[in-house]
């Protein structure tokens, strides 16, 4: 059974003529129904009550979330290629509707009928949820869900607070005081509650800056990236890349889907707790990559490691990960399906050499964070390991968290080990909505250097195989994008002034002519400005001036010029600075130096548009 969700601001249907010989009774008269869930439906081949009541089940349990009264059930037979005969399908949803209509204002569409239909569907990221079922439970036919996915769902989880102290406290008896997004990460943690009651505040922020869109002919969770949004993007990822190759990796690419029926690469897929697309090619199976492990890992098993090169670190950003998360989880930049995921794997000759690699790798992602803007004060850690590691290795972790963190940490300690890593840790931001995202981590792998027959040879001649250690110094670009976005949302709640780092502004200068005598002067500026390789535009548009440097705060410029009589006699220039009060007044060149210095060691890049704005399109 296919079904789709849609939350609705309203609904009409009008029966027209009848399409199959079994059909309802009907009148020929539109039906309107307002703020209701709309689920269309198609019933397939071996569906069952069992089906329908798993369907009903999470139609329920979508209708609570969302808080609505009124459920709407329309027979849709566009779902699917593979449907049941009509008797069938019409019990199955006369009885999906009986069930739903005690509980809630149920309507149902008339079956058999060829419709006219109008939506109004809400633009929220639970607005629109596609859902499959078979027999008793939820599934896509197209994915497999690891084993690890399973056991993460039966793994007993212990938590607790990590303090400065090297003391470990029972989470319910931990004093938040002066702790407060952490005391709100580790609910969320503990509670699990993961959807949205509203759009995160990130959404409108990418839209309005015509950063980022939803892609409506992809599947959900694809995006589309316009002008400023792929500069923005590019600049993550060039200095994300540029930072981990100086940390010593060696950067390789590798395909984006591998042989589902490989052996190491099925048996890892159990090992995994992720989600993923399956292809069909000829008459194989394949899967697209939910990270860069596999490549890299295949590549070392065919490579000549000796001790002397250890630790090794490979490194790839993968343009595409895919990820096929549930469609009730998508959240705008913060879950999606597809995601540039900035991937490290550091091969270590043993425990104690990967110990220490861990801890080296953690200062590295407090770094690489900083120099994004996003300070050690930004985010919680979160520690995870088994009760075992805990026992043995205690101080290791009580160390960093004493010495690098310097904050509380929310520990989680397994029963037993149900994935392949052991510890990890990873960097969340806390959203203006109170949800944690997590951003950098690190893993420490005890199976796959085995499983895939990684070996180096230690200095004795033996074959050995070594522990992995599994990185991503900033966690996806995508992420890196919403929690600067969500940030800046924090701050406007605050009333402070909300913006991006200077070095990611996709304009840093914009140039404000008074009048259009005085353009070809701000076009010059404006060439001088970018030759140096700061990024400034022209305002030539016919707005006031009162208007132009509204347009450009709501734009988030940092450095507005407005450009006049006098500042073409003076040859100086009268500069507004994001955030503060008075003016200054300066030379191109000490602007030039002023944004040089405060963007010293970052990636730089051209404007990605015209730098008139009358000569730009809208895109969002």
């Amino acid at each position: 059974m296919k079904v789709l969700e849609l939350d609705v601001e309203s609904i009409a249907f009008a029966p027209v003529e009848p399409e199959a010989k079994l059909h309802d009774d009907a009148e020929r008269k539109e039906v309107s129904v307002s703020d209701a869930l709309v689920v269309l439906i198609s019933v397939e081949k071996g569906d069952t009550e069992e089906t329908a009541e798993s369907a009903v089940a999470d139609i329920c349990k979508t209708m609570d979330s969302l808080k609505r009264k009124r459920v709407v059930v329309y027979p849709y037979a566009h779902l699917s290629s593979d449907l049941s005969g009509p008797a069938e399908a019409k019990k199955l949803l006369e009885y999906m509707y009986q069930k739903l209509k005690p509980k809630y204002e149920a309507s149902k569409a008339p079956f058999g009928w060829n419709k006219k239909l109008r939506l109004d569907i809400k633009g929220h990221p639970l607005a629109e949820q596609a859902r499959s079922f078979s027999g008793g439970s939820a599934k896509s036919k197209n994915t497999e869900e690891s084993q690890a996915l399973k056991e993460e769902d039966k793994v007993k989880s212990s938590w607790y607070i990590l303090g400065t102290d090297g003391k470990l406290y029972p989470y319910e008896k931990f004093n938040f005081s002066g702790h407060t997004n952490l005391k709100k990460f580790a609910d969320y943690e503990i509670k699990k509650v993961r959807t949205y009651s509203s759009e995160p505040a990130h959404i409108g922020h990418m839209k309005r800056l015509q950063l980022v869109g939803y892609e409506p002919g992809s599947d959900a969770g694809n995006f589309r990236y316009y002008p400023n949004g792929k500069l923005v993007k590019s600049l993550l990822e060039n200095y994300v890349t540029s930072r981990v190759i100086e940390y010593g990796a060696v950067e390789v690419e590798t395909p984006i889907m591998y042989d589902y029926a490989h052996p190491a690469l099925k048996e890892y897929l159990h090992r995994f707790p992720a989600r993923h697309y399956v292809i069909k090619s000829d008459d194989k199976e394949y899967f697209l990559r939910f990270s860069a492990d596999f490549g890299q890992f295949l590549m070392a098993h065919d490579a000549t490691i000796s001790y002397r090169h250890l630790p090794y670190r490979f490194y790839e950003l993968t343009r595409y990960s895919f990820r096929r998360e549930k469609s009730g989880e998508l959240a705008g930049l913060k879950r999606l399906r597809a995601f540039s995921m900035p991937d490290m794997h550091t091969l270590c000759e043993s425990i104690d050499q990967g110990m220490k690699e861990f801890r080296e790798q953690f200062r590295f992602c407090v770094d690489v964070l900083k120099g994004i803007g996003i300070g050690i004060e930004e985010y919680e850690a979160a520690f995870r390991f088994t009760e075992d590691f805990w026992k043995d290795h205690s101080d290791f972790i009580t160390g960093i968290v004493s010495k690098e963190l310097k904050k509380p940490a929310l520990i989680e300690m397994w029963n037993y080990r149900y994935a392949y890593f052991d510890p990890k840790f990873e960097f969340n931001v806390i959203d203006s909505a109170d949800k944690a995202t997590a951003l950098a981590t690190v893993q420490i792998d005890h199976e796959n250097g085995e499983r895939y027959g990684m070996s180096y040879v230690d200095k004795n001649g033996n074959k050995k195989y070594p522990i992995v250690l599994h990185c991503s110094p900033s966690g996806a670009i995508e992420r890196v994008i919403y929690a600067l976005l969500e940030r800046a949302a924090v701050d406007e709640t605050n009333k402070k002034i909300p913006g991006l780092p200077l070095w990611l502004c996709p304009t840093q200068v914009r140039i404000s002519p008074v009048s259009e005598k005085f353009v070809d002067a701000a076009i010059r500026i404006a060439n001088e400005l970018s030759k140096s390789g700061v990024r400034a535009d022209v305002d030539d548009t016919d707005n006031t001036l009162g208007k132009k440097v509204m347009n450009a705060e709501k734009d988030w410029v940092p450095y507005i010029c407005v450009f006049g009589e006098k500042e073409l006699s003076s040859g100086q220039l009268s500069v507004r600075v994001r955030g503060e009060k008075k003016n200054m007044n300066m030379q191109a060149s000490e602007l030039i130096d002023r944004i040089g210095s405060e963007t010293l060691g970052m990636p730089r890049a051209p404007l990605t548009v015209n730098m008139l704005l009358s000569k730009r399109p809208t895109f969002a």
